[in-house]
């Protein structure tokens, strides 16, 4: 991270704390990035505030969201970091990222690798990472007009709202929602939802209540 510029870490759950003897050697001279991370209980406090979220992952899934290469997505990531906090978001290094964390952050990542061996460990991916974002950040297409996203808990908290009134009018069967919800989040994060979209569709839940 702080050999490509990035300095921001949130550690969610963390195995060791930040003043961990092994952690701080494996850092190196990085011990400052380090010591200023944020410790999170769970992806969506280290989420809060951010607009534009993208999960790093080699698996295939049946309901993918929108995916990247990280060359394809280093311009748009950056633009929006201009203005307001984004995020990219690493599993742990046996396992990876769930299916549901995934699914709660709007884009995909997908680093290009051999089909028939695509296994890269944590620090690979990360710098794998890192390293397009540092090569694009003086691309020209940060130049291009960049929307005001809406932030991931209001994201959050709209699909809540949207679920509840979806069982409400009888569409969604709570009983399955697996079914339904994942293909609206999948909508959603193709879209790209700008604050004023959600404030739209707020206002939409908001008026069917009142019938």
């Amino acid at each position: 991270m702080k050999v490509m510029g990035l300095s921001h870490l949130y550690l969610v759950k963390p195995k060791c704390a930040t003043d961990d003897d092994e952690a701080r050697a494996r850092a190196s001279g990085a011990v400052d990035v380090l010591e200023r991370a944020t410790l999170c209980a769970s992806l969506d406090q280290a989420l809060n505030g951010v607009v534009l979220s993208a999960a790093c992952t080699s698996r295939r899934r049946d309901l993918p969201h929108p995916a990247y290469t990280p060359r394809q997505a280093a311009p748009e990531l950056l633009g929006q970091a201009r203005s307001a906090p984004v995020a990219l978001v690493f599993g742990s290094e046996t396992f990876g990222l769930s299916n549901e964390l995934s699914m709660k952050c709007t884009w995909l990542l997908n680093i290009p690798t051999n089909p028939d061996y695509a296994s890269l460990n944590l620090g690979a991916a990360v710098q794998s990472m890192a390293y397009e974002l540092r090569c694009t950040l003086d691309d020209a297409l940060l130049a291009l007009p960049v929307f005001q996203r809406a932030e991931h808990e209001e994201v959050e908290r709209l699909m809540v709202a949207l679920e509840q009134k979806l069982v409400e009018v009888g569409f969604l069967d709570p009983a399955h929602p697996k079914r339904l919800m994942p293909r609206l989040r999948r909508f959603f994060a193709r879209a790209g939802l700008e604050k004023e979209e959600v404030a739209i569709w707020r206002g939409v839940i908001a008026a069917l209540n009142k019938i």
